[in-house]
């Protein structure tokens, strides 16, 4: 059971009134908090992770919130979607209220909302504004960059000399590991529910509660935090193999003399570091951006995971590694071949 420090909640809140900037837990990831009705607070938001000025925040709200105040519309999908997941990892968007400012939405007129399950997160929302506020909280990292799950992880992303970042509240490891799922309901009368985002909620989830499966995003959707085809990347290059190829690509790459960090769910093949990640897809996703970290303090060459199953309760984990493997595209061809 999470212990509450309701002084540091009191702090934090009092903090984010002032303008300032506080990282904050959420059972998904760690969230670089800010006043989501301060627009200067938002731009320091996108200061301190170097983040786009087009790409949104996701606006988190307490339990007892009244979602209307931040949405201009609210379907009654979203009220359907609400009622079987809120508190919990999913986010919503949907027509932005027009008293929002745009910058919260990257300048659509949509927004991003969702209430997180975190009790020390629902404390601070409760606390900040007598519940009656909005944090913006996009992930606690700089831009594009492994996501954090621990207050430390944050820590490591922001120096203490690092101003813009004011406090971190600390809540523990997330228990969820990736980021929500992201449901765009602000067209839904003309193109329905679209999936812009997987994470723990699956599709079967969302299909069983609004009768329908969300669509994929099309060209026009709204942009979404955490959509880009790079994101959630360490610094050293990342290569998914097969389980079948690990015996044969690992002992190539070490004949090359490169050091291999490697994450790994069945067999273990000696090599420069490596971590056993859990078999079932919740608690690999609680475990997956710890993993990361922990192999780019490697020094190694090349982080090597291994392949993960394609079903359904996967999805939001393969979501992740893709993108996090995005930028390294080819790595392993341009070792191998030298």
């Amino acid at each position: 059971m999470t212990t509450i420090d309701m002084d540091a909640v009191r702090l934090a809140a009092r903090k984010l009134e002032a303008g300032k900037l506080v990282a904050f837990p959420t059972e998904t990831v760690y969230g670089l908090g800010g006043d989501a009705e301060n627009a200067a607070a938002i731009a320091d938001i996108y200061a301190a992770k170097g983040r786009p000025a087009n790409h949104p925040v996701i606006v988190h709200v307490a339990p007892e919130a009244d979602i209307s105040y931040w949405a201009a519309d609210v379907p009654p999908q979203a009220r359907a979607l609400i009622a079987a997941f809120w508190p919990g990892p999913l986010t919503l968007i949907l027509k932005r209220a027009g008293h929002v400012p745009a910058a919260a939405s990257g300048g659509q007129d949509s927004i991003g909302v969702r209430c997180p399950s975190h009790p020390v997160a629902q404390a601070l929302l409760r606390e900040f504004k007598g519940g009656k506020g909005g944090v913006a909280g996009p992930s606690a990292n700089k831009f594009g960059h492994v996501s954090p799950t621990t207050a430390q992880h944050v820590r490591e992303e922001f120096s203490e000399a690092d101003s813009l970042l004011d406090y971190v509240l600390d809540g523990g490891q997330s228990e969820v590991g990736i980021e929500s799922t992201i449901v765009d309901l602000s067209r839904v009368e003309t193109h329905g529910a679209v999936l812009l985002r997987p994470g723990q909620i699956s599709v079967d989830q969302i299909a069983a509660v609004l009768g329908v499966a969300p669509r994929a995003p099309d060209a026009a959707a709204p942009r979404a935090s955490g959509t880009l085809d790079a994101h959630y990347a360490p610094h050293t290059p990342v290569a998914q193999v097969a389980p079948e190829q690990l015996a044969a690509v690992l002992p190539q790459l070490a004949a090359g003399g490169y050091k291999v960090a490697l994450i790994y769910r069945t067999a273990a093949i000696a090599g420069h570091a490596s971590v056993a990640m859990p078999m079932d897809a919740d608690r690999y996703a609680h475990d997956l951006y710890a993993a990361l970290r922990d192999m780019d303090h490697a020094e190694a060459d090349v982080i090597v995971v291994e392949s993960l199953p394609q079903s359904a309760e996967w999805q939001g984990i393969n979501d992740r590694l893709r993108r996090a493997a995005f930028d390294s595209t080819g790595i392993l061809s341009r070792l191998l071949a030298t």
